[in-house]
């Protein structure tokens, strides 16, 4: 009997040494000067049982920055569905006459296709971008096909499928200047960007060498920038003044030194496409009379062709690819789109019903997080989760996102964790603002949900992260 008690005295003993889950997360939140006085919630669920298994401020709202995310991909792919497509279409009153001409406008129709660009798809981690206009040059070779060999009047870029709306509230002026702010269009290209490359010259002293993505010519670009010595400090600012169609760049690139490139954010996507379109026909001897336009449609107004005649189209690859890219690369554009195109706040109140989220729950003004006036809450983000795990798009969902320690937003997260292949989620950063949220692989408890996020934090953002990644990796160990 005095045997028995010593070994359960010191089984109770062993068991004492093991912190319960809840206090070793605070130590972790309070041990950390960035987070230890930052407002921090997290919530992690069991799924095979739906036990709660840890929370902390679950239900208090937060500013989720790029989590956004997980709920428009959600909406999209759940009233959408994984083979949807987006088209694309190049537009006429009539068709080409016998000698080629086409009397009127040409109009390129967006459909609201985020794949107009240079990405590859599926997801490549390792791809690098191609051609920008690749697509719109495509168009043009179906058109020649077609027997176009002159516009009489104008190429057109249709956006009217949206009501020109391009920047969600609550996005920043400075935001709109650059790839990460890019206005909102039906008609997408290149990402509504153009991507300036800087290349050091041949010898010191010389310009630099400049390449546009797509190429031609949309912005006035003033270059400054000099190639320097060898083994010099490569500096160049690039700068893009509001409200113009300017970008300055200036410094100096280091002789035989890497390239160095930044994307810029256009005005008028539609525009940017209709010169695409143009630059294209003109290239292939197809002669445009009237130069290009745009038609924008406005809140209240209505915008329709039905008695065109479609003379080319393009459809996207499947919606299911195209999300891999919103959520492994953070993608703000396309995720806006998504939000759009799944049928905005009204069809996200219906999904949200469906997941057992209250109204009070989410507020929502954007699909990508760009805005700070969006909020959520680490309770609503979790049962998004749950939903979408139990579902019938539960792979291609998962597989949207990134993986840890491995690719899109998490290639460089969990330094040091062996395990990091366990977790699937999707980031969430802003100034003073970090998120996470997705799924852990447990070796005994199987498929772990969680959604940790922090707000008002003061300190760096590296940090911030590695905290929430150590939160996420500690639940392994219980």
């Amino acid at each position: 009997m005095r045997l028995l008690g010593l070994l359960l005295i010191g089984s109770a003993m062993f068991a004492a040494k093991k912190p319960k889950l809840p206090v070793v997360m605070e130590t972790i939140v309070q041990s950390e000067p960035v987070t230890a006085r930052a407002h921090l919630g997290m919530r992690v669920v069991e799924l095979k049982t739906g036990k709660v298994l840890y929370e902390r401020n679950a239900r208090s709202w937060f500013v989720p920055a790029s989590n956004t995310k997980l709920y428009s991909t959600a909406l999209a792919l759940t009233k959408l569905g994984a083979a949807h497509r987006f088209k694309t279409q190049v537009v006429a009153g009539l068709g080409p006459d016998v000698q080629g001409k086409i009397f009127g406008d040409l109009r390129l129709v967006g459909g609201a296709d985020p794949s107009l660009s240079g990405r590859v798809y599926p997801y490549d981690r390792n791809a690098e971008w191609g051609a920008g206009g690749a697509a719109i040059e495509q168009l043009a070779d179906a058109l020649v096909a077609k027997g176009v060999k002159s516009v009489e009047g104008m190429v057109i870029g249709d956006d009217t499928r949206y009501a020109w709306d391009p920047v969600p509230s609550g996005w920043g002026a400075d935001d709109g200047l650059f790839e990460y702010g890019a206005p909102v269009s039906a008609l997408l290209l290149n990402d509504n960007t153009v991507r300036v490359t800087v290349r050091p010259g041949t010898e010191a002293g010389e310009p630099a060498e400049l390449s546009v993505n797509p190429g031609f010519e949309y912005f006035s670009i003033q270059n400054r920038v000099t190639t320097g010595a060898v083994g010099t400090r490569t500096r160049i600012r690039f700068e893009r003044p509001v409200g113009t169609r300017e970008i300055w760049l200036d410094g100096s690139i280091a002789l035989g030194g890497p390239e160095n490139e930044q994307m810029f954010a256009v005005d008028d996507p539609a525009r940017l496409a209709a010169q695409a379109l143009e630059t294209a026909l003109v290239k292939r001897g197809v002669r445009v009379r009237g130069g290009i336009g745009v038609k924008h449609r406005f809140t209240g107004e209505r915008e329709e062709c039905a008695s065109c005649v479609v003379l080319a189209e393009r459809e996207s690859p499947p919606l299911g690819q195209l999300i891999q890219v919103v959520n492994k690369e953070s993608q703000n554009l396309h995720a806006e789109i998504m939000r759009r195109e799944g049928g905005g706040k009204e069809a996200m109140a219906e999904l949200f019903k469906a997941m057992g989220i209250g109204e009070e729950d989410t507020y929502l003004v954007d699909g990508s997080g760009l805005s700070r006036l969006t909020l959520v809450c680490p309770e609503a983000s979790t049962k998004l989760l749950e939903h979408m795990w139990k579902g019938p798009e539960r792979e291609i969902w998962v597989s949207s996102l990134p993986i840890g320690a491995e690719d899109g937003t998490l290639r460089n997260r969990f330094k040091g964790f062996s395990e990091a292949g366990r977790v699937r989620a999707k980031t969430g950063s802003l100034t003073h603002v970090a998120a996470l949220g997705g799924y852990l692989e447990h070796p005994t408890r199987g498929t772990l949900v969680f959604s940790v996020m922090v707000n008002n934090y003061n300190g760096e953002t590296e940090k911030a992260r590695a905290v929430l990644d150590k939160l996420v990796m500690t639940l392994l160990d219980h």
